[in-house]
């Protein structure tokens, strides 16, 4: 045999697999509702806060009451934004393109 024939053939790049990760939620304290949210940072991280909206039509009356602060880098912003994008994009698939613009979703009655 010739050093040819002995060499073996390079590898293919393995295909990327996806990985479950295994997560503890036990020690989740409380699950809160949050129909408003605020993104704010700096150059090293992201806050987001979230708060509910007693009035989500027009502008509201009183401050609307954060109770929820997550802060982020920016590499674990990216990976969220990517998997609520993922989210959403399947979300829509099955149900239809969601409207932000509250005015565009309320059905007035016939005058």
């Amino acid at each position: 045999m010739s050093n040819a024939e002995n060499q073996e053939a390079p590898q293919a790049a393995p295909a990327q697999q996806q990985v479950q990760i295994e997560v503890d939620d036990t020690h989740v304290v409380a699950a809160s509702y949050a129909n408003f949210c605020r993104v704010s940072g700096s150059p090293e991280e992201l806050i987001v806060d979230f708060g509910l909206n007693p009035q989500p039509m027009g502008v509201p009356k009183s401050p609307i009451t954060v109770t929820q602060r997550i802060i982020l880098n920016y590499f674990t912003a990216k990976r969220l934004l990517a998997a609520l994008s993922m989210s959403i994009q399947r979300h829509e698939a099955v149900f239809g393109v969601l409207e932000t613009d509250v005015q565009k979703r309320v059905k007035l009655p016939n005058r």
